[in-house]
């Protein structure tokens, strides 16, 4: 082979081998880049599907109730003064807070309150706030006075156009004359207007109205005294949504030296706040229309 022919092929066989390598950098240099694409395509096929996804609506918790709660009086109005000096309004509170707490700490309910410190709120702003949180049931505690300083013990009443009884009419007249503390544009309703609002109760929030009291009275019976006859009704003001089953509990009456001394405890006020937490607990459960609320 001339000197010529062999540089030919010599340099023929380097281009090729340059030509080889290129080619092989090519492809590879194709693959790296065509992966992130298929991959980038993958997942975004991905994460396309998940979003096109349905939520599990099956396994939804239920809303939870809510439950209002009124301490009685506050700010200007100290409702009953106890014997030895102790102010309703505080009371009230006190007992409410703890009732808060306890049904809080179930986990079954949305619970609020009309007022957590001293301040007064006329009778027609409860019932609006209990509106406004559209409230499944209304709690109104107290621990009122009586002319007779020997009557003692715990009572729930309930929305009626007239008054079970004497002694509840008195109190009703009372709790009635509330807004007076509001200034010249509030007063205590008159007995035509107490039957105006009573009437406007409707018969399934009386029903249920009547079940809670039911329910209080139940749970108070072992463990909290009550006045005979502790189921009982008049118009209160305070009572008078149309909607929403709503109590008034008389944990006690401030003008009996021994209920005012217990509700001055706060162990007393504890027991008295369970007995009302497993009261609503037993309503929830059992009253038509609201047992699978509060599962």
């Amino acid at each position: 082979m001339t000197d010529d022919m062999a540089d030919f092929v010599r340099r023929g066989g380097q281009l090729g081998r340059r030509l080889a390598l290129a080619g092989i950098g090519s492809i590879a240099t194709g693959a790296c880049a065509n992966t992130p694409h298929k991959a980038r395509s993958v997942q975004s096929r991905g994460r396309h599907h998940a979003l096109a996804a349905p939520g599990i609506i099956g396994k939804a918790s239920p809303p939870r109730p809510v439950v209002m709660l009124d301490p009685g009086h506050g700010g200007k109005d100290p409702g009953a003064i106890g014997i030895s000096g102790t102010y309703e309004k505080h009371v009230a509170e006190a007992a409410a807070a703890e009732l808060y707490r306890q049904l809080m700490a179930t986990g079954r309910y949305n619970v609020v309150m009309t007022r957590d410190s001293d301040r007064f709120i006329p009778l027609e702003g409860r019932v609006e706030l209990a509106q406004a949180h559209k409230a499944h049931l209304f709690i109104s505690m107290h621990a009122d006075a009586l002319h007779d300083p020997g009557v003692r013990g715990a009572s729930v009443y309930t929305m009626s156009n007239g008054a079970s009884d004497a002694q509840t009419a008195a109190l009703a007249r009372i709790e009635n004359s509330a807004d007076r503390f509001a200034g010249p544009s509030f007063h205590g309703a008159s007995p035509e207007v107490q039957q105006i609002l009573a009437s406007l109760v409707t018969e399934e929030t009386r029903r249920g109205s009547a079940h809670m009291a039911s329910s209080v009275v139940s749970a108070f019976r072992p463990r909290i005294g009550l006045l005979t006859h502790p189921s009982r009704h008049a118009a209160f003001v305070v009572l008078k949504s149309a909607e929403i089953p709503s109590v008034l509990v008389e944990m006690g009456f401030m003008s009996n030296r021994l209920d005012e001394a217990a509700l001055r405890q706060a162990v007393h006020r504890t027991q008295v706040a369970g007995a009302m937490r497993d009261a609503v607990d037993r309503y929830f459960a059992t009253a038509p229309g609201v047992a699978t609320m509060a599962g």
